[in-house]
């Protein structure tokens, strides 16, 4: 089942793996050849986010999102066995786990650990998306699940902050650290990167099926816009080791330490989140995303909270960089397990495509 889907993915979908590959690699080599690309980025920002990623951002999140059949959301809202899921491992679990394996691999570093805890608060709300249609799973659950992680990150993510960071450590006799960001810098974080192109989806599919039409719309519209997923992506990836990838070149040591426990994360996250979505009897389309909305993270939350706390040369802020430098290559595996896993699900027609 798994060769017949890649088969019928287009070239740049197919070749993904690749096509990361060469954009890391551009952007590492941007990094190197261009004196103070970094800091160009960094120049113009859109809520402490540099500009030109904040663009590929926005670019990235509109295909999917104009992808939900919006009038189908009500089915997926009364299933509470579903929310259930989605909220125990987003905000149980995946907080624990990271916090647990920052501890076990940097007992002695806690800079990069409470940059890691940071990047495992931050439930993902952007790159989430494109992982999930590549695996095949339900747009619809993965845009309520989005929505409903955005919900309880900007309730949530200050307290758990505190508590993780500053309070925890000290039940064991060890100094705590302060982080402060308020509710208001969470929710327009949320209303930029999620709001927006949430709404352009759907005002998109609202006008063009009525303009012209619900069958041009899936067959003609859709198509067309379907590869400014992976451009945007693609263009982003190139960005982020474009500003990251001399730090990263300068402090492999540093890098590799933090690598270690973040990879193992998103593996033991993913397959815990698929295994749960098995066990309570979800479909594979539903539970691809609610696996994907528990793996992914808010590296745009975590970076911003990490340089505003701790500093832009901090290790907290290096190591919530490395988080989606990690992150990208993980999930890009990750959905080729995510697709293998089809054969243990009962054959179901999908309602995401």
């Amino acid at each position: 089942m798994t060769n017949s889907i890649v088969k019928k993915l287009s070239t740049l979908d197919r070749y993904l793996p690749l096509w990361i590959g060469l954009a890391m690699a551009s952007g590492v080599l941007l990094s190197h050849f261009v004196p103070n690309l970094d800091q160009t980025l960094e120049a113009i920002k859109l809520d402490n986010v540099s500009l030109p990623i904040a663009i590929g951002l926005l670019v990235m999140m509109y295909p999917p999102l104009a992808k939900v059949r919006y009038g189908k959301l009500g089915e997926f809202l009364a299933n509470w066995k579903l929310f259930q899921v989605s909220l125990f491992l987003n905000w149980v679990l995946g907080p624990i786990l990271m916090t647990a394996l920052a501890w076990l691999f940097l007992p002695n570093d806690h800079e990069f650990r409470n940059g890691l805890i940071l990047v495992g608060l931050a439930r993902c709300i952007a790159m989430v998306l494109i992982w999930n249609m590549l695996a095949c799973g339900s747009a619809e659950v993965a845009a309520i699940l989005v929505a409903l992680n955005s919900l309880f990150q900007i309730l949530a993510y200050s307290f758990y902050g505190w508590f993780f960071i500053t309070l925890l450590p000290t039940w064991f006799g060890l100094e705590g650290a302060i982080v402060n960001i308020t509710i208001w810098a969470i929710a327009k974080s949320v209303l930029i990167f999620l709001g927006i192109p949430f709404a352009l989806g759907f005002l998109s599919r609202l006008f063009l099926t009525q303009w012209f039409g619900e069958e041009w719309y899936e067959k003609k519209f859709l198509p067309a816009i379907s590869p400014l997923a992976l451009v945007g992506l693609l263009y982003t990836i190139v960005l982020l080791f474009a500003m990251q990838g001399e730090k990263m070149l300068h402090q492999p040591l540093a890098v590799l330490k933090i690598a270690l426990p973040l990879g193992l994360y998103f593996v033991l996250m993913f397959s815990l989140a698929m295994w749960l979505a098995y066990k309570t009897k979800h479909t594979y389309d539903e539970s691809a995303a609610i696996a994907f909305t528990a793996s992914g993270n808010n590296f745009e939350l975590a970076i911003a909270v990490a340089i505003g706390t701790f500093g832009i040369t901090s290790g907290e802020a290096l190591a919530a960089t490395v988080g989606p430098l990690i992150e990208v290559p993980a999930l890009v595996a990750i959905v080729y397990l995510s697709l293998w896993t089809q054969k243990f699900f009962q054959p179901q027609p999908t309602n995401s495509k």
